[in-house]
């Protein structure tokens, strides 16, 4: 092999290796470009502080409902009693009315 062949090969070579490490460049800027365009996470909002008044007046609304609730129970039960009681006395005295007392 004489010196200008592999003179030649080399330049054929070099070639190759030049083209293949322009392309490599080429998607290395690519992918740079990508990175850069994609957007950052933003940072998590910050976690708002404990209020301890907040909770009391939950808390306070509440019990307050459950007893106003509880009340109402109650003053629906005495007033189911109130009726079943005049419904018998009515009764009785209906019963009463029809003996002829």
């Amino acid at each position: 092999m004489s010196n200008l062949e592999k003179a030649a090969r080399d330049a054929v070579d070099a070639a190759a290796n030049t083209r293949q490490v322009e392309l490599i460049t080429a998607i290395l800027a690519a992918q740079q470009l990508l990175n850069a365009q994609q957007p950052q996470a933003p940072a998590p909002a910050p976690r708002p502080e404990f209020s301890a008044t907040k909770w009391l007046v939950i808390g306070g609304v509440v019990v307050s409902v459950g007893l106003v609730g509880a009340l109402f129970a109650v003053a629906v039960a005495i007033g189911a009693v109130s009726v079943g009681i005049l419904a018998l006395v009515l009764r009785s005295m209906w019963a009463d009315v029809q003996k002829g007392r």
